[in-house]
């Protein structure tokens, strides 16, 4: 496993998903109970808004290409453009939950 961060520091090259399931699998084998609760709640609000940016993405872009051509799509596009951010906020009830 090579590890290099930027420049002269290290980072790893494994993916963030062979990590997670090597940690998982090396906590079940030691007695363990795998991921803490606090370190999955903070994992489900971490790709919640990580998939919420994705959608925002193309969600703003063509949000704006509409009200650039008809101003009366500016509300349409605004509740379209906030809709992904509802599933951050669902994810953050998982931190109050755990």
């Amino acid at each position: 496993m090579d590890i290099r961060l930027f420049g002269n520091h290290k980072r790893s090259t494994m993916s963030a998903t062979t990590l997670l399931t090597e940690f998982v699998l090396a906590a079940a084998e030691n007695g363990g109970q795998g991921i803490p609760p606090s370190a999955g709640a903070a994992l489900a609000v971490g790709l919640a808004a990580l998939g919420a940016g994705i959608a925002e993405r193309g969600i703003g872009a063509a949000a704006v290409g509409a009200t650039a051509e008809d101003d009366d799509m500016f509300g349409r596009g605004l509740i379209l453009t906030v809709i992904p951010e509802t599933l951050v906020i669902l994810a953050l009830v998982t931190i109050f939950l755990v």
